[in-house]
């Protein structure tokens, strides 16, 4: 059953309602920053369906796979946004700014806030009641003990904090605007076929043969394969949910390091020995790739930070999601095996990826 929050109380323990199924319909959906790693693999999930969905794209950038329905602009333009979401029964807020090294940070909250702000009055002034909007579990904050959707929010970094700041801006909309359907999906790390991020470079080591370890490899960490997530945006758009929603999105079980390892050796059929080092000597190194990143002016794949959040347990609670009626198509090893055939195994026709922290 899927949980509907009050907007004012966000972490309040309210009822669950069961979504109400509506009779498909033809419906005009706007993506607003479809053009990345998960818009492009949502739009071509929808567009398996035409008879279903009309979609069109928002990006500055052009699409790579579907740039015959993608229209360039800005979330922050008021004039394009009021030009572009006309016509939508639904739109799905993709745009933000997320890599570690944006300058200035006010780019942060201009694209991540003040688009969120633009966008709700380019949808009241076309009359368009619906939105989905990618938030993030970084609104959490690090080394939070399994948070569900009522974990207070305590982000870290600039992007959670923007990436709260506009839940926030959503929650007042929904004061009043009590009829509007919104729903929030903060998805963990998102993985897949193409993607260029954190989890592909971990795969990229691990399958190299030639893995160091930092710690035990008893920490898990959360997932989210591409494939499923947009199955769950599909069913929110096809499933009407009352009034303001929040789910995290994660693939379950988690798995640890040691049992990620064990996969990938699995899946490419060959031995991957996986050198362990203590969590100190890890963390030294980590340090002597800082000094070397500040005194070069560069930034380097190896950081204390990023040693830390190898060695951190990640897990958040998905129980909403997965109760909620939505059935994953494939299950977290399925999605890693794909994802593992796709990038080294099976030859390339083409050379496009996505990138992403």
């Amino acid at each position: 059953m899927i949980k509907s929050e009050n907007s004012s109380t966000l972490n309040s323990k309210e009822n669950y309602h069961l979504p109400k199924q509506i009779n498909k319909c033809f419906m005009k959906i706007t993506m607003i920053g479809a053009s990345g790693f998960v818009g492009t693999r949502l739009l071509g999930l929808l567009r398996e369906d035409p008879q279903q969905y009309e979609c069109k794209n928002i990006d500055l950038l052009p699409s790579h796979f579907f740039n015959e329905i993608t229209t360039i602009g800005d979330v922050r333009s008021q004039e394009q946004m009021d030009r572009g979401l006309q016509g939508a029964d639904v739109v799905i807020l993709l745009a933000a700014q997320h890599r570690d090294d944006v300058s200035p940070v006010s780019l942060y909250y201009d694209t991540n806030v003040g688009g969120m702000e633009v966008t709700l009055k380019a949808m009241e002034k076309n009359g368009c009641k619906r939105i989905i909007f990618f938030s993030s579990v970084a609104v959490y904050g690090l080394d939070k003990p399994n948070p569900d959707e009522n974990h207070p929010a305590d982000p870290f970094n600039h992007y959670g904090k923007s990436k709260w700041q506009a839940e926030q801006v959503l929650q007042r909309w929904h004061e009043s605007h009590p009829e509007w359907n919104i729903d929030i999906v903060r998805p963990t790390v998102i993985f897949g076929e193409r993607n260029r991020g954190n989890v592909y470079n971990l795969l990229r080591q691990i399958s190299s043969g030639k893995f160091l370890m930092v710690g035990k490899g008893e920490n898990k960490k959360s997932m989210a394969y591409v494939g499923n997530i947009v199955a769950f945006v599909k069913y929110l758009i096809d499933n009407v949910t009352e009034g303001y929603n929040v789910f995290n999105y994660i693939d379950k079980p988690d798995n640890n390091m040691n049992q990620l390892v064990s996969h990938v050796s699995k899946v490419l059929g060959k031995h991957i020995p996986a050198t362990h080092f203590p969590y100190w000597l890890g963390m030294m190194g980590g340090y002597c790739f800082d000094l070397l990143a500040k005194i070069s002016g560069k930034k380097l794949a190896v950081s204390s930070v990023r040693v830390k959040k190898f060695c951190a347990t990640t897990e958040f609670d998905a129980t909403k999601a997965h109760s909620s009626g939505f059935k994953a198509p494939y299950t977290l090893d399925e999605g890693l095996a794909r994802t593992l055939e796709f990038e080294f195994v099976h030859p390339r026709t083409d050379d496009i990826t996505f990138k992403s922290e």
